[in-house]
Order: structure tokens, then sequence, then C-alpha cells
């Protein structure tokens, strides 16, 4: 009987010790993340993201490498958007300088999705004229289209005049790390406040 005892008292601790590692270590699946996520992601952070080569406001063919140097807001929108986009892309311009005030700097990107008219230097200065940091980035049709899958984006020309026609869009702002990729997305209705708050989350955990 005091063998039994011995033994069930050994498969206890062991339980117990098996149940602290799995809280501690095995519960989040090895996330570092785990406690600055908000949200799910089907098919998990690592669906989202990835290379891409587009063009920069000189004209300069450029890689994700070469863009995602720190940690970065990245934005899908287009220059002539009359209104979603230039809000969202100053809301991020604002979650940067708040992030800045805190000692962690960010960069915050602006990929178009109309390359037709955004040339590299309509979509260099929209992003000069929003914040000094921001990367605006173009490119042909089929360099878009890439980017955009990798982020799991949408957009749509409409019809209509040549040179006044709307592109529906995808309209969230994704966190990247260069040490782990794309992290965390950004709602429309969150505050510069909000996702500097995140940002400095995952950014403390790298």
């Amino acid at each position: 009987m005091t063998r039994v005892f011995a033994l069930l008292a050994a498969a206890f601790v062991a339980a117990l010790v098996g149940g602290a590692w799995f809280l501690t270590r095995g519960g989040n699946g090895g996330d570092k993340f785990a406690q600055c996520r908000s949200s799910q992601i089907a098919g998990g952070t690592e669906s989202i993201g990835g290379p891409f080569e587009l063009v920069n406001g000189n004209g300069e063919t450029i890689t994700d490498k070469d863009v995602i140097t720190e940690p970065s807001i990245v934005y899908f929108g287009y220059t002539f958007c009359p209104d979603v986009c230039p809000m969202d892309a100053a809301r991020n311009a604002d979650a940067v300088d708040v992030l800045a005030e805190r000692g962690i700097s960010v960069t915050p990107v602006f990929i178009s999705v109309d390359p037709d008219r955004d040339t590299p230097e309509a979509v260099g200065d929209f992003a000069a004229n929003l914040h000094e940091k921001m990367i605006g980035l173009t490119g042909s049709l089929e360099q878009v289209k890439a980017a955009s899958k990798a982020y799991k984006t949408y957009f749509k020309k409409n019809e209509g005049d040549e040179d006044y026609y709307l592109v529906d869009h995808s309209t969230f702002s994704y966190l990247v790390l260069p040490e782990a990729g794309f992290v965390e997305f950004f709602r429309r209705d969150e505050t510069a406040e909000q996702m500097a708050d995140k940002t400095a989350c995952f950014v403390g955990k790298i």
C-alpha cells in the first residue's frame, strides 16, 4: 500500500511539473508574443507577409529586406484615395510619433494599390507629406499584386473615368518586425495611442 501511495505521489508531482511547463512554455505554443496579441489570425501569423519587390520614391527597385529594417507599420492604399487612405496613413504616422516619444523607432510604410497613377514620384511625395520617415512604394501591377497577395490584402480598380476612378481595397495596417515578420494587424477604429501600446508590447518581447 505504501508503494502505491508513493507511486501516486510521484505521478501527482510529475503532473504538477508538466502543467507548470505547459503554462509557462508550452501553453502558448512557444509564441513569445502571445500576451501582446489581441486577435486570432486564421492560418497563424506565418500565413501573412513575406518577400516583395517594389519601387520607392526615387525610382529604385527595392525588396522587403531594404524596407523592413526596424519595426514597421505597413499600409496598402493609394494617393488619389479621397478620405480613408490619408486618414489611416496620418493615424499611422501619429502612432510612429507616439512611439518615438517612448524611445521606440518605427517606420511607417505606404504601398500603393494603384500603380497606373501612382508613379514613384507621386507616392514618394504623398509619403513625405505625411511623415519624414514614411516610405512610399509602388511598382508594376504584377509587383503590387504579389505584395498584396503576400499580405492577404484586397484591391480592385473600379470602372469609370480614366483619370478619376476609385480603387476598393483593404484597410488593415500591419505590424512587421525584421526579426519575426508579420505579428499583428490594426483595424481602422484603433487610435494612434492604442497602436503604440500594442506595438510597444511586441517590441518589448524581441
